[in-house]
């Protein structure tokens, strides 16, 4: 979601406690011997950084995917509102940062969260209730779709989108119809709403989200909503932030499902981050 000129007001860490199973990505396990501590609270963990990439440092950006050895993102701005920038769809190269592909949407939207499926891409807008669906090999404008609430942060699993419309509850959207299958409600420890929710990644059977204006990521159970973790990034969103006056929060998860690494950035910023994620 947007964040103009905006500081992130970061969040203290909760206590830690058991963790879910995760396959083929890069994430450390923990021993969890207290299992009553586990029922009432989620693991926190932080991360060791692997490899540091360029950033576009005028990528306002919304979404982040890898696909194929590429990245693809999704920027924000609008013209028509005073930004710098039109939101954009990109296709980036990874090592160099440079953007190999651009199509930039209509200066009456503002871009949000996209997605790769299939070999489309898909791509919110945060208030004007329209998504748009491009030709991955060229980013040709497949057809436009209406949709109710905001557009937020965007994934897939395979079969359906997955969307977050900046409360607590993310939607299962039909592909094809952009209707709404179900919605998950997503709850904190204290099992209070957890607001906020933003950019998305489908990552080893869970929904990673951001949370929006902190350095936080949290795993979540589709199936359940259950909150399954923290990872504490609040370290790495202050450190880019002290070292680029133009950096905003946090926003951008990406996967390589075939390799398991995880990719990190923000809003503005000038670089992004494979990272390694472990219980703290």
């Amino acid at each position: 979601m947007r964040s103009y000129f905006l500081f992130c007001a970061f969040v203290t860490a909760f206590a830690c406690g058991g963790q879910p199973t995760v396959t083929n990505i890069n994430v450390a396990t923990a021993n969890n011997t207290n299992t009553n501590k586990a029922s009432a609270s989620v693991t926190i963990y932080t991360y060791d950084i692997v490899k540091t990439y360029p950033h576009d440092p005028k990528a306002f950006t919304q979404g982040l995917v890898f696909h194929e050895g590429f990245l693809f993102e999704g920027t924000g701005g609008k013209p028509s509102r005073g930004d710098d920038f039109f939101s954009s769809v990109r296709k980036v190269a990874l090592e160099s940062g440079k953007v190999l592909q651009k199509y930039d949407v209509p200066p009456e939207f503002f871009g949000e969260g996209i997605t790769i499926l299939g070999e489309k891409v898909y791509q919110l807008t945060w208030q004007e209730r329209t998504g748009f669906v491009y030709n991955l090999s060229d980013f040709k404008l497949l057809k436009e779709v209406r949709y109710v609430g905001d557009g937020w942060g965007l994934t897939n699993d395979g079969t359906n989108l997955i969307m977050s419309d900046g409360t607590h509850v993310i939607k299962i959207i039909d592909p094809e119809t952009f209707q709404t299958l179900r919605t998950i409600v997503v709850m904190n420890e204290k099992g209070q709403p957890l607001m906020k929710l933003n950019e998305l990644e489908y990552i080893g059977g869970e929904i990673w989200a951001n949370v929006w204006e902190t350095g936080w990521i949290v795993r979540i159970d589709p199936a359940t909503g259950k909150l399954l973790g923290r990872i504490d990034l609040n370290k790495l969103a202050d450190d880019e932030m002290n070292s680029n006056e133009n950096a905003d929060v946090l926003n951008g998860i990406a996967h390589d499902a075939a390799s398991g690494r995880i990719f990190v950035t923000g809003k503005n910023w000038k670089r992004l981050f494979e990272i390694k994620v472990r219980p703290k």
